[in-house]
């Protein structure tokens, strides 16, 4: 469904099609002028603060966004995509919950870290109309301090792997003992 234009949007319009000189053969096309003006917007008044009590709407503590994943070396990427750098084992996150497939995806990381991967695919899925939870939410997961010390980079899956319901996660290295 269509919102309706706003009023400076119809007047924008309105100076652009008065701009444009028809082809041959057509009408000149009607502007689309309102027949009301917007509403003027209400005047906003301050309300004075009491002393007493605390704040009614106390303001709110801003809480840092996770970072977005690095992304993948483009020379790793490009390896990881044509198959020439080991790819390990995969996860598939289809039909769980955004609380299963983060404490599965966690698992799922560092054992393959601990087992010495170096790139693993997790399959997140698209969605029922390409906006899925987990393939929104996974990026986040993969970028949040717990699993920091062990991803090096995330990146959209190849079309043949996947490609957008599919991520490739590049592992850092195991420490050695």
């Amino acid at each position: 469904m269509k919102r309706p234009l706003r009023h400076d949007e119809v007047m924008l319009w309105a100076k652009v099609a008065a701009t444009v000189r028809p082809a041959a053969g057509r009408s000149v096309p009607v502007a689309l002028v309102p027949a009301t003006p917007p509403p003027a917007p209400l005047p906003t008044t301050k309300v004075a603060k009491t002393a007493k009590g605390p704040h009614p709407n106390p303001p709110r503590a801003v809480t840092p966004a996770t970072p977005a994943p690095q992304a993948i070396e483009p020379g790793r990427m490009r390896r990881i995509t044509r198959e020439r750098e080991g790819m390990g084992p995969r996860l598939d996150l289809h039909g769980l919950t955004q609380d299963e497939a983060r404490a599965r995806l966690g698992a799922f990381l560092s054992r393959a870290h601990a087992e010495g991967w170096r790139a693993v695919m997790v399959i997140t899925g698209k969605g029922t109309r390409g906006d899925g939870v987990l393939r929104r939410y996974t990026p986040e997961w993969l970028a949040a301090p717990d699993l920091r010390h062990i991803v090096a980079g995330v990146a959209e899956a190849h079309r043949r792997h996947g490609g957008e319901g599919a991520l490739y996660v590049a592992l850092k290295r195991k420490a050695r003992d």
